[in-house]
């Protein structure tokens, strides 16, 4: 099965680069697709882990659209630029 999660903080190839790393490690996870213009990453694999890649990509510093704010919301950008830089690196 097919599924989306709309995120924030995806600017380029090496955040997708190191999100699609990091995501198809994951057992429930068979293939992920993201969309950098739109903020949308695609995952194939078993729906009900929705909510552990959703904790995942929280923890690489894209958070699903409308759950982060404030403090939360500025730690996640500051991680996304790391996580940018480690996936630029990395291609």
């Amino acid at each position: 099965m097919t599924y989306e999660i709309k995120v924030e903080n995806i600017k380029c190839g090496g955040c997708a680069g190191t999100i699609n790393k990091r995501l198809n490690k994951l057992d429930a996870v068979s293939d992920c697709q993201v969309d950098v213009e739109n903020g949308i990453v695609s995952i194939t694999g078993d729906e009900s882990s929705k909510k552990d890649v959703a904790q995942l990509l929280l923890k690489l510093g894209y958070p699903e659209s409308g759950t982060a704010e404030g403090l939360e919301a500025a730690k996640a950008k500051a991680k996304s630029f790391v996580s940018c830089a480690v996936g630029k690196m990395s291609s």
